[in-house]
């Protein structure tokens, strides 16, 4: 059985913005909070929480938009309220266009952003586990190869020894 809540809310960035006098209205009455660290609020399959980020430089829909977020920023800074945003550096999403790109074929421009190894499709390229157990390495039928991720095998790792990816990171930093 399907239940629906009309106009209930969760934890978007409206909701935050309408809350942040309870935080820091500048009186005894309110928390006194003077900084608020946000998970990743990227778009995201939401497999890990949003932790698989499928655009680095946008907002999820659930949370809201880049006005949403614009408003947020705007009326914390009036309260002395600092945002920190949970980054993402290591890996993205295997829905990540960088991702979709790279796993196209092992031609592709993109194909270098991630981390990938021969070998054949019974034995991984060494015994390095994952943090959350399993082999670190997944192998990808349509390119025969390996690719690494530390994390769930949906959060393929970026090659940072690619000079593209450093780039490309630093423009996501530069936006937000």
């Amino acid at each position: 059985m399907l239940v629906e809540f009309p106009e209930v809310r969760i934890g978007d960035l409206d909701g935050i913005t309408e809350h942040l006098d309870y935080l820091n209205d500048g009186t005894d009455r309110s928390l006194g909070i003077d900084a608020l660290w946000l998970s990743p609020i990227n778009p995201s399959p939401l497999r890990d929480c949003g932790y698989d980020v499928s655009d680095y430089c946008g907002v999820h829909p659930q949370l809201g938009g880049l006005d949403s977020f614009d408003r947020l920023i705007r009326e914390a800074h009036r309260r002395g309220i600092r945002i920190i945003l949970d980054l993402v550096p290591n890996h993205t999403s295997d829905q990540h266009p960088w991702f979709a790109a790279s796993r196209a074929s092992r031609n592709n421009p993109r194909r270098d952003w991630y981390i990938w190894k021969p070998g054949p499709p019974d034995r991984a390229p060494n015994n390095w586990v994952s943090i959350f157990g399993g082999p670190a390495w997944k192998y990808d039928d349509a390119t025969a190869q390996w690719y690494l991720h530390l994390f769930y095998e949906g959060q393929p790792d970026l090659n940072y020894r690619n000079p593209q990816v450093v780039a490309a990171m630093h423009e996501a930093i530069r936006f937000w």
